[in-house]
């Protein structure tokens, strides 16, 4: 049975939306009035059904000796073809991993569907092959086989892997009913995780009456462990059953966290004494280029060559090495409105900087994991951001002659990351060395403490650097609080004093209650060339709490959870006088079907020092204080479904006028191999300084052909400018790790004095083939 073919005829209902956001909280600007009384109310109806078995939580701590779940790899005694089927002897003699455990919707209770896994090996990889049973496989919902597919909107089985039983570090591999594979490493239970980590590894799957099987194989080679350690890793499953919204898993974890929790995974025993090898893979590319800038007569034409290594250094140890680094398959960044006095943040999307990415991250981070599963920094200052490597003020590509990075492990429980980069002159930006350094140490119970040390140098210009170091804690305590901290300090010329800045914060993650308070300030000196943030000079107070409840009496009305909760950030000079805040106070309902919805005010406070530009089209915003409050509507409908929607409106203030801001998306899935999308992000405001209009269209496809070869069209639309661009990657993975990229990429003017010119065109075709050894 070819689950390409079957999977044509399936349709299904959806699992718990991992993307939920707590939003951004609130309080009243002058001349604003803000209710608060609203929200109070609100949280009152809420908790008033609720019941002492409603506001029971689960803690994560293990109780001292408690026993973990234990599964026995088996040595393979023939062949295991990953195929699916589960024809294999041993698959039918070999004890299973069973008896999964609800976190969602049902904590503690048994799985609704019965799951099976197995795990063995042999002298070069690791098996796993599960039997995810399902009474209804009509029912199995698969919405993507891309590469690094969106787990969230179907079917999901995932493994991780603790190769070094430290109970924090480990390796994910997932997959869902069409085979399509996502792998991740993660550090610190999820508090950094590398969502570009690529490995060698095969897996395929079958649906068939019974629900749908899965054979996976790891290479030992593709992972980093001490063979003179004992032959046991910490392990666990999950299981998503996207139709009933339920998660489950092996060894049991509570649903305000997810399988990154590797304190609470189980064990993997009777593996072999096995080496992981040196692993060395030699990826090197070849790539044509011709290119016409907007408004030239001609195209220029040139060609690149390159290439990556990677090389197992010790059993912990990774080397990569780049020379010559070219990213011109990399998807453009999509525009949005910006009515602040700020740059944008966008997110690092260059594969060699995101590998191993989350070794360098310093600090805490936004970790509800029922948003998503991946980690969110907190944008007022993130320590190292590597855009700024290679990636000028306004979005241009700076060459880079090559680089080096080494992560992983050392003997002592120490964690190392270093990252060596040089780009080339271009411009204003002078040929300058990147470095950064980054060393944690394990303690107890899941903490540990840490160095970063940073520079820029421009070469040859003695008097042109910048240097950052500091120190940062991570300390677990008992009953799911954990405290967050680091202090940094700068070194430029020309400037002194105030040359710092230091972060704290407690934070408390529960089922029915979380909460975070922190501090952080930045002085007046502070200077990063490797960092991004918007103020220096201040003193930042935050606070992120809320409830969970989850009234029987909702429940059976479609609603699973209710969460009131504010989001405050508030802003002050080091003097003590108020600079600026942003007090998001929402209440959002979570539905049995995954959507959501989520009412709240915002009340925000801006000191403006400097005039700024908000649009072309009005005068320039004028130093002075202004405060207004917008209220805010947004959620989304079921994403599993072949139509679903996402929308935010606001209403309310906007500097010293009103805004009327709509944001929506709507995605189309007919069935597996395409998605679409179209969105709008238009602000129509009224000003004294003027009114205008910011819009943008922004339009997505991807198309898989199949699980190697996908074809993504981004096209973006200014109608104010009349600005037209288009990209269009198609990717075939033509070899492990070997990829064809061919990429078209246009700009043009539609309207205005400039909609005569030449559009901007370029076309790339790139090469790259891994040579493993």
């Amino acid at each position: 049975m070819d689950p390409a073919t079957d999977l044509a005829k399936l349709e299904g209902e959806p699992l718990l939306n991992q993307a939920r956001d707590r939003g951004v909280p609130t309080s009243p600007g002058p001349g604003r009035r803000h209710v608060p009384a609203l929200w109070a109310a609100l949280a009152l109806a809420s908790a008033a059904p609720l019941g002492a078995q409603d506001l029971k939580e689960t803690t994560t701590a293990s109780p001292a000796g408690a026993t973990r779940p234990q599964v026995a790899a088996t040595a393979a005694t023939s062949e295991i073809r990953i195929d699916g089927r589960l024809d294999e002897p041993m698959w039918q003699t070999s004890p299973a991993a069973a008896d999964f455990v609800q976190a969602e919707p049902r904590e503690g209770l048994p799985a609704t569907e019965a799951t099976d896994v197995w795990v063995a090996y042999d002298e070069e990889n690791l098996y796993v092959a599960a039997r995810l049973h399902d009474a209804d496989p009509s029912g199995i919902v698969v919405n993507d086989i891309k590469k690094d597919f969106a787990e969230g909107s179907q079917d999901v089985f995932t493994v991780i892997l603790d190769t070094f039983q430290d109970r924090r570090n480990g390796y994910v591999f997932m997959t869902n009913p069409g085979g399509a594979r996502g792998d991740r490493q993660i550090a610190g239970e999820g508090r950094e995780v590398n969502g570009s980590w690529d490995a060698i590894w095969l897996v395929e799957t079958r649906i068939d009456d019974d629900g749908w099987t899965l054979e996976m194989a790891i290479p030992f080679r593709t992972l980093r462990f001490d063979p003179e350690r004992s032959g046991t890793w910490g392990i666990n499953f999950s299981r998503y059953i996207r139709r009933k919204n339920e998660q489950v898993y092996w060894a049991p974890v509570p649903r305000s966290y997810n399988i990154m929790r590797l304190s609470l995974a189980g064990d993997l025993t009777g593996l072999p004494q096995a080496s992981a090898g040196r692993d060395l893979r030699i990826t090197p590319y070849a790539l044509g280029r011709t290119v016409r800038e907007t408004g030239a007569e001609s195209f220029d034409n040139d060609a690149e060559f390159g290439g990556d290594l990677k090389f197992g250094v010790t059993d912990g140890l990774t080397l990569d090495l780049t020379a010559n680094p070219d990213f011109a398959q990399v998807e453009a960044d999509v525009q949005r409105v910006n009515l602040t006095q700020f740059s944008l943040f966008f997110q690092e999307k260059r594969d060699f900087f995101l590998e191993n990415s989350g070794i360098f991250y310093v600090g805490d981070l936004a970790r509800n994991v029922r948003i998503s599963n991946i980690p969110r920094a907190d944008e007022d200052l993130v320590v190292f951001f590597s855009r700024r490597i290679g990636i000028g003020a306004e979005g241009e590509q700076i060459p880079i002659y090559g680089g080096a990075r080494i992560t992983g492990r050392v003997p002592g429980g120490v964690s190392l990351g270093a990252l060596w980069m040089r780009t080339q002159e271009l411009d204003e930006n002078p040929e300058s060395d990147y470095g950064v350094v980054r060393l944690r140490k394990n303690l107890f119970a899941g903490s540990d403490i840490g160095g970063i040390f940073m520079v820029r140098n421009s070469v040859g210009r003695a008097d042109d650097h910048n240097f950052v170091y500091g120190l940062d804690s991570y300390i677990r305590f008992p009953g799911d609080v954990d405290w967050s901290a680091y202090g940094l300090f700068t070194e430029t010329p020309n400037i002194s004093g105030g040359e710092y800045v230091w972060r704290t914060s407690l934070n408390r993650e529960g089922n029915f209650h979380h909460i975070k308070l922190g501090v952080m300030q930045i002085g007046e000196g502070f200077n990063s060339d490797l960092s991004f943030y918007r103020r220096v000079g201040v003193r930042k107070y935050f606070i992120d709490w809320g409830i969970r409840p989850r009234p029987e009496s909702l429940r059976r009305r479609g609603i699973r959870e209710m969460h009131p909760h504010i989001v405050w950030n508030y802003f002050e000079n080091l003097g003590g006088r108020k600079e600026a805040y942003r007090l998001h106070t929402g209440y959002t309902f979570f539905f049995e079907s995954g959507a959501f919805a989520e009412l709240s005010v915002n009340p925000v406070f801006e000191r403006i020092e400097d005039e700024f530009e908000i649009d072309p089209g009005a005068a320039p915003i004028q130093p002075g204080e202004y405060g207004w409050a917008e209220w805010q509507l947004r959620g989304n409908t079921d994403s599993s479904k072949p139509l679903s929607v996402s929308a935010t409106g606001i209403l309310g203030g906007l500097w010293s006028g009103d805004q009327r801001t709509l944001n929506a998306t709507v995605t189309a899935k007919p069935n597996y191999h395409f998605r679409g999308e179209v969105g709008l992000s238009r602000t129509d405001a009224s000003l004294p300084e003027g009114d205008f209009v910011k819009t943008f269209w922004t339009g997505r496809v991807n198309y898989s052909f199949h699980k190697d070869m996908f074809i993504d069209a981004l096209v973006q639309y200014d109608p104010g400018s009349g600005l037209f661009n288009s990209n269009v990657r198609f990717n075939f993975i033509h070899h492990p790790l070997s990829n064809l990229y061919i990429v078209w990429n246009e700009q043009r003017f539609t309207t205005g004095i400039d909609q005569n010119l030449n559009p901007g065109r370029s076309f790339i075709i790139k090469v790259t083939q891994m040579f493993a050894f």
